[in-house]
């Protein structure tokens, strides 16, 4: 079933996975029931049995020929039941029991703290302060409550700016660039309709302007495209108007909405599982998806955001319609180029928790972890995430995690096993009680970080090249095969270069250890030549030559990684975006 040749085995349900154990086998295969998201049956009537196709969130497709129709019947609408839930008290989370303390359970949801993030970035500080203007949710439901504004911005004008914003989520402080008191700030689309104003979002947007004394103007980013924002306009929303705020510079980056995204990715989809296609046929059905042009022009807005405050001095408001997909993709993209932090292992966890979690992306529609419509699932996360894979390939050296990280978290979304992505808002996950009754995934992956560490990071040179320019050109973007076919075990076998140097680093480490051992040992010996002169002058030599050994070996696996780092096609390892020299 797993791959192309059959495979004899029995099928066992439980409520919260599908296993398979193969006959005469030990290790059984596993699929979170929660991550199913099409099940497929009676495809063609074979005379062996019933097919049974199954489709999972993370891309993995298993088939199944089940001898008797009727258990094929009942397996088919026992998953459909179990892979659409009705409410959170079903899913995972809240049954899963790693065996862990209370105590250390606490402490791994207090490993991130939001306040001592913007701390780090030096707020609260004499422009931007935290406001409690939105304590227990009381004027945006799907906001934090910690929010920060600037000074100058009183609590009538944020009351006022949050009432003509869609669903209430007015101007606030998303990332503070210390360097030059440039800021990203995020909100929703304005209730402007045709002719509409508001002079308290207008003072809003001049407190934000004057925030940062190193810039006359600010930009305004509407990440949709115009005819989008446009047609909003006749259901009394829309955009800002240029003439009714002042020192504003408006610009569409032109990010398509979460359904044309969903058809893409199914069109990526299918694509993937036809198993027949010729090159040139894969190539256009997944140029035909148009996946990869969404890719390249959310990542074209992040770095046009990353360039007006990095480069411009100029702060940047960011939004789209409701100001929880497009923005928290561009928010979260621009903070990521423009701070190393983000590029470091705890960092990210960081950053998902302050632009997506914290701010309201909907999980739980956007994934469908429940029973919901439809038309509300749509791959906004999986954009981000494949995004930033976008990104280590181009600065390969900027990045500690490697793209085992990126997969291992958005499975991690889809699986429903830990708390932090369950539920649209943190309201709903203090109604739920989700730090009382879950677990974070977070500490998981901290203890778990030797499997996700990419060998080639540099700290130091991340930290100096500290705003990265990723480039546009199409030929930077390209299919991610461990994404959309890392189940698929049928397809001809590769070793990725990214494995060949992590095993070369681990075998240079070896041997660097066993080198600094003989060292050591060598200077013990040296200690105790007075007393026996002959045997000691032996053993010493006999360990300078196994140091000479292994100091050629070392000299020689590096090389090696030379070498490899020579023949790669990537970017130039110092991330400069040119092509490496070939050899």
């Amino acid at each position: 079933i797993f791959s192309n040749k059959s495979i004899t085995g029995t099928l066992y349900l439980t409520a919260t996975h599908l296993i398979y154990r193969e006959l005469d086998k030990e290790n059984p295969k596993e699929i979170w029931v929660v991550n199913i998201v099409k099940i497929h049956k009676n495809l063609s009537l074979t005379t062996v049995g019933c097919p049974l196709a199954i489709q999972c969130k993370n891309f993995r497709v298993v088939h199944f020929i089940i001898p008797r129709e009727r258990d094929c019947h009942d397996i088919y609408n026992s998953l459909l039941k179990l892979s659409r839930p009705v409410s959170f008290d079903d899913l995972c989370a809240f049954s899963y029991n790693p065996k862990q303390t209370e105590q250390k359970r606490v402490m791994g949801w207090n490993l991130i703290n939001l306040n001592d993030e913007y701390q780090r970035m030096g707020v609260p500080n004499n422009i931007w302060q935290l406001t409690d203007v939105n304590r227990n949710y009381k004027i945006c439901d799907t906001y934090p409550t910690d929010l920060y504004v600037p000074i100058s911005a009183s609590k009538p004008i944020i009351v006022g700016s949050s009432k003509f914003r869609s669903k209430g989520r007015f101007p606030t402080l998303s990332y503070f660039f210390q360097q030059n008191q440039a800021a990203i700030c995020r909100c929703s689309q304005p209730l402007s309709g045709f002719s509409a104003r508001c002079l308290e979002d207008e003072h809003m947007l001049q407190a934000i302007s004057k925030a940062n004394p190193n810039s006359r103007f600010m930009y305004v980013m509407d990440t949709r495209p115009k005819l989008n924002a446009m047609a909003n306009r006749a259901a009394g929303k829309g955009y800002e108007n240029e003439d009714n705020y002042s020192n504003i510079r408006f610009q569409f980056v032109g990010i398509e909405n979460i359904h044309v995204m969903r058809a893409s990715l199914q069109k990526v989809v299918e694509v993937c599982g036809s198993k027949a296609l010729s090159v040139n046929d894969f190539l256009c059905g997944l140029e035909s998806s148009g996946w990869l042009r969404h890719i390249r022009a959310v990542l074209d807005a992040a770095s046009l955001l990353a360039k007006a405050v990095g480069q411009e001095g100029a702060s940047v408001l960011v939004h789209c319609s409701d100001g929880w997909d497009r923005t928290a993709q561009v928010c979260s993209l621009g903070s990521l180029l423009l701070d190393p932090y983000y590029r470091t292992m705890k960092g990210f966890m960081v950053l998902i928790e302050k632009d997506w979690i914290s701010f309201g992306h909907k999980f739980t529609d956007r994934c469908g972890q429940l029973d919901g419509d439809p038309k509300e699932i749509s791959p906004v996360f999986t954009q981000f995430i494949e995004c930033v894979w976008h990104l280590t390939e181009q600065f390969p050296r900027a990045f500690e995690y490697s793209e085992v990280y990126l997969l291992e978290i958005h499975e991690h979304v889809h699986s429903c096993q830990f708390g932090n992505f369950i539920g649209n808002c943190q309201k709903e996950r203090e109604e739920m009680s989700i730090k009382q009754k879950t677990h974070s995934l977070w500490p998981y992956l901290l203890e778990n970080q030797h499997k996700y560490l990419n060998p080639l990071y540099d700290s130091n040179l991340s930290c100096t090249q500290e705003i990265l320019e990723p480039s546009g050109v199409s030929f930077n973007f390209k299919f991610w095969r461990s994404m959309y076919h890392q189940f698929d075990h049928a397809m001809h076998p590769r070793q990725s270069r990214l494995n060949l140097v992590c095993s070369l680093s681990e075998q240079n480490n070896q041997l660097e250890k066993e080198i600094q051992k003989l060292r050591e040992a060598s200077c013990i010996r040296v200690l105790f030549l007075n007393s026996h002169a002959r045997k000691s002058n032996r053993k010493t030599y006999l360990s300078a030559w196994q140091l000479y050994i292994l100091s050629v070996k070392v000299e020689f696996v590096k090389s090696i990684l030379f070498d490899l780092l020579l023949w790669t096609d990537c970017p130039e390892i110092s991330g400069s975006g040119q092509p490496a020299p070939q050899k």
